[in-house]
């Protein structure tokens, strides 16, 4: 961390673009022309801190990763890319030094800038507006709002990687920074140590509470200040969306200290305070009813959103960018592609089939000598299967076919190839005249906002209760996404319904798996409900028979080596642990 804290003053030099993270560069520079007491009077060098803290982000859904969803160190798939941390972390290669989920460096570079900003970006020195004072005045309350709402979105960022328990059974998470001179404190190493994870929870939740005070609701219309143009920073959706998600990471069971919830092995828990346990849902809960409150409708996600020009209602909060970099990751190895990501048959056979039941149901109908038929319409949006179109053309991928690992060993470990964010345009990665096409990072979905309630309120009040001031069950949520969907029968969820909260739990995380697939969401998820981490990734072995049907054979593409309770949690970074002696570390590490 000292390195980090001793970082002197950079006055960073960004253009500040007509929308943020969005279709320009925010890529800081370093401009030592001006002292730091003159730069806090320019505008753009001021609002610059808060542009690197949004210029961080991943522009791609991938950028976080090497290239790689983090779906491929799950059972959701794999990677082809063998020489990357990912596949290495795969294999049960996490370590101190080799974790590349880190953020610890990124996080408190940006603590630090937010901490510079607000004590000195908002001041009478600096003027945002000399033409309309009050506009000046709008600009830096809605810049302070961002200010926060920043420092709660590294903080989660923190929290969610390095969050975790101890081996005496304490939950803690990071050590909270809050200003300059805390910064300045905690140069004394020997004093560095971690808040507890309800700390660190409530330290999130109060930015994000003061971010809404200061944020408005939407950037809409011609304003200066609050219109369309400043699409891409934090609002009060933004900032909702995210206090909801804390909230559900929160109340998880694998975060709670030993009086609360008790490792009992891999895959197992304990609860030893049910009440405590249930108090910490229903807050969630609340939270995230205040934030439907605030976000709208649950719109769902089709396959348009992936490559529209204009964000969809689905997106609370993204990035935007123009290239063709997942597909040439992506593709077919004879489509010019690298074939990187293989999802598995595990998260295929995952899907229900198209009347809601699962493909185990006798009542689903599922045929799997058509396995592909009649199923899930989200399970399209997620894989390309054998015969599905690319480029004009079905895939072959059966063997001998010539998206088959027979044309190229290059190609799919699994059978599958990834469908989710991609441009299906035809010749977008040809040799001849290649193309770009639109494409989003989606931080913050609607769907997910609703699926953290329908997680939270089943957890607080069981499936079919609405809790006080809920508008809404459990059951009635996932109706919901189900039917926007495309999902045309929920009889399923009834009869799961019935069954009780603990059943109606697998439920919801199964639907978050499948709604969320291809996100980076299932890392996590599996972690903090201490789901089994060993599952061996499968795929489909396909042969074409002389009658031009297809016969199907599952087999095991890869094990997963997380086969320890450390992996529930991921170690602190080993210079920080060298450094700071009060630094305790993680469960196994």
């Amino acid at each position: 961390m000292k390195k980090i804290l001793n970082t002197r003053i950079r006055i960073l030099a960004i253009s500040v673009c007509s929308a943020i993270v969005v279709s320009c560069s925010l890529d800081p520079e370093i401009d030592n022309t001006y002292g730091g007491e003159y730069a806090f009077t320019l505008p753009e060098k001021a609002e610059g801190l808060l542009m690197n803290a949004y210029s961080n982000l991943p522009n791609t859904i991938v950028d976080d990763y090497g290239g790689n969803f983090l779906d491929a160190a799950t059972d959701n798939a794999v990677t082809n890319n063998f020489s990357s941390d990912i596949y290495r972390m795969s294999q049960g290669g996490l370590t101190a030094s080799t974790n590349p989920v880190s953020v610890w460096g990124a996080a408190y570079n940006q603590f630090r800038n937010v901490h510079f900003f607000l004590e000195n970006g908002l001041g009478p020195q600096v003027n945002y507006d000399i033409t309309n004072e009050e506009n000046n005045i709008r600009k830096k309350r809605n810049l302070k709002g961002e200010a926060f709402y920043l420092r709660a979105w590294w903080g989660f960022r923190l929290l969610q990687v390095y969050g975790g328990k101890t081996g005496e059974g304490e939950a803690l998470g990071y050590p909270i920074i809050r200003s300059l001179k805390s910064d300045e404190e905690a140069q004394d190493l020997d004093a560095v140590e971690r808040n507890t994870y309800k700390e660190c929870v409530a330290q999130i939740m109060q930015d994000l509470d003061s971010a809404v005070v200061y944020l408005p609701v939407e950037y809409a219309g011609s304003d200066p200040v609050t219109g369309q143009l400043q699409i891409g920073r934090a609002d009060q959706k933004v900032a909702l969306a995210l206090k909801s998600r804390v909230a559900v990471y929160g109340a998880s069971p694998a975060y709670q200290p030993d009086e609360v919830v008790r490792l009992t092995g891999m895959g197992q828990f304990s609860i030893t305070d049910q009440g405590t346990f249930v108090a910490q849902w229903e807050e969630a809960a609340r939270a995230t009813q205040e934030a439907i409150d605030v976000v709208g409708a649950l719109k769902g996600l089709s396959e348009a959103d992936f490559n529209n020009n204009n964000t969809p209602d689905e997106f609370i909060w993204r990035s935007y960018h123009q290239n063709r970099s997942l597909e040439s990751q992506n593709y077919p190895f004879g489509e010019y592609g690298q074939a990187r990501t293989g999802p598995s048959q595990n998260l295929v056979e995952a899907f229900y089939s198209e009347n809601g039941f699962p493909i185990t149901d006798t009542r689903s109908g599922y045929d799997p000598q058509h396995p592909y038929e009649n199923r899930d319409p989200r399970l399209y949006l997620n894989v390309l299967y054998n015969g599905a179109i690319l480029n004009n053309s079905p895939l072959q991928i059966y063997e001998g076919g010539r998206d088959s690992r027979d044309a190229y060993p290059q190609n799919t470990r699994t059978g599958y190839y990834l469908r989710k964010w991609l441009s299906l345009k035809p010749g977008i990665i040809s040799v001849e005249n290649p193309g770009n096409d639109h494409h989003y990072n989606p931080y913050l979905r609607k769907t997910e906002v609703y699926l953290n309630f329908a997680e939270a309120s089943n957890e607080a009040y069981g499936p079919d209760v609405a809790g006080p001031g809920m508008a809404w069950s459990a059951v009635d949520v996932i109706k919901m996404i189900r039917a926007k969907a495309g999902i045309t029968d929920n009889t399923y969820v009834d009869e799961v319904a019935a069954r009780g909260k603990e059943a109606f739990r697998e439920l919801v995380l199964r639907e978050r798996r499948l709604e969320l697939a291809f996100e980076n969401h299932r890392y996590f998820d599996m972690r903090r409900w201490l789901m089994p981490l060993d599952e061996a990734v499968r795929g489909i072995r396909i042969e074409r028979n002389e009658d031009d049907t297809y016969s199907y054979t599952v087999f095991e593409v890869e094990e997963r080596r997380f086969n320890d309770i450390k992996y529930y949690y991921a170690p602190l970074p080993y210079e920080e642990l060298a450094k700071s002696p009060k630094l305790i570390d993680n469960l196994g590490w």
